[in-house]
């Protein structure tokens, strides 16, 4: 606001979030007198929207502690509509309480993670496609005998003569460590390929010993199969962090349909 009025602006929008239980950014009830204060007949700045943000809206068994953010929200945000005479845009919802809180649609909700295809309700995964795959391509193959190892630490040791790949993607470019050593799979010509060894900085190394393949051949990270949400599951997190953890040395590639 102080540079809104030291460079003379007028009506410059600003956005009010409002802390309703996450704790983690906005104001709390407390600080509506001043807030209000602050903000009325001001010409600097104008309020384009009101917002919060849910701690537990895909956790059902914290419905209450919901329904008390949202109840805390309507009062703080209409206070600050009747007081500012104002009728900004209002928004509390993200993906999973789109679903679950539809009574607080309000005039805008925040698609995130659901833009990626990916929700925690079972049923509403149903009706999501998936819209991002990380793709690579097998750089090598080569065959090796019962005994042989693969990898650092030799954490994969063959129990029989076995035909392996290697991919170049690694830790670096955002694939978990804990997702190699048999944890987890890529696909390959439709067919599962488990992760042997450790995952290295710029390469995995996987079993095709089933999987009719060459060097080339198109190799999925994560898609259809596996899903972001499987990896999360298996490695005890979140989608979320299996999508952001991908660096910005990985290629991207947009579609428009």
């Amino acid at each position: 606001m102080k540079i809104a009025e030291k460079r003379k602006l007028k009506h410059f929008p600003i956005h009010i979030k409002l802390d309703t239980g996450m704790h983690r950014l906005g104001f709390e009830e407390e600080n509506m007198p001043e807030l209000i204060t602050t903000l009325k007949n001001n010409k600097n700045i104008e309020v384009r929207s009101i917002l919060s943000h849910m701690a537990t809206s895909d956790e059902f068994e914290q419905r209450k502690f919901s329904i008390s953010q949202i109840e805390l929200f309507e009062k703080l945000s209409s206070k600050l509509m009747r007081e500012l005479q104002i009728k900004p845009i209002r928004h509390i919802l993200n993906t999973s309480g789109i679903t679950n809180f539809p009574q607080a649609q309000y005039d805008m909700v925040r698609l995130g993670i659901g833009l990626y295809g990916v929700s925690n309700d079972t049923e509403e995964q149903k009706e999501l496609e998936n819209v991002g795959t990380l793709k690579s391509v097998i750089s090598q193959i080569r065959n090796i005998d019962t005994g042989e190892s693969v990898g650092y630490g030799r954490r994969f040791i063959a129990e029989k003569p076995t035909k392996i790949a290697t991919i170049p993607i690694g830790y670096a470019d955002g694939i978990s460590r804990h997702w190699g050593n048999g944890v987890g799979f890529v696909t390959i010509n439709k067919s599962k390929a488990t992760i042997i060894g450790s995952v290295c900085m710029d390469m995995l190394m996987v079993d095709i010993t089933a999987i009719n393949c060459k060097e080339g051949d198109e190799v999925i990270l994560f898609g259809e199969s596996p899903t972001v949400s499987f990896i999360a599951s298996q490695l005890n997190t979140i989608p979320y962090e299996i999508l952001t953890s991908i660096s910005q040395r990985v290629k991207r590639i947009f579609y428009r349909e």
